[in-house]
């Protein structure tokens, strides 16, 4: 359960940081090209805060864990693009991403665990 929570606050925290950046990119003049990026950087920074509040209050298996919110969030973000995207499909950025969300889910699960209160 804590892993579903963890993974729902991820996507939470994403969508403030994609509408945060959505309204910066609408108001100023940064490049377009940035959007790939930024979209990796949110969804990182959000799995990693993610894996951290779920495993702060269960304090073992943080590794695992860690993984496991990377691994839902994607699913679930993967699952609704499919859905709202007819023609989605996986490139070399779905990988990069699904990577990247597995090592900072990872990371986040170790900090998370050995988090002292």
């Amino acid at each position: 359960m804590k892993i579903i929570k963890g993974s729902l606050f991820s996507i939470f925290i994403s969508a403030i940081g994609l509408l945060i950046f959505a309204f910066i990119l609408t108001n100023t003049n940064i490049s377009e090209s940035t959007i790939p990026i930024v979209i990796i950087i949110i969804a990182n920074l959000s799995i990693f805060v993610g894996s951290i509040i779920c495993n702060w209050k269960i304090k073992k298996n943080g590794i695992v864990n860690g993984m496991l919110v990377g691994l839902v969030y994607l699913i679930i973000i993967y699952l609704a693009s499919s859905i709202a995207i007819k023609s989605f499909n996986f490139n070399l950025k779905s990988i990069i991403m699904i990577l990247c969300s597995v090592i900072s889910g990872t990371i986040g699960g170790i900090i998370g665990v050995n988090i002292k209160k």
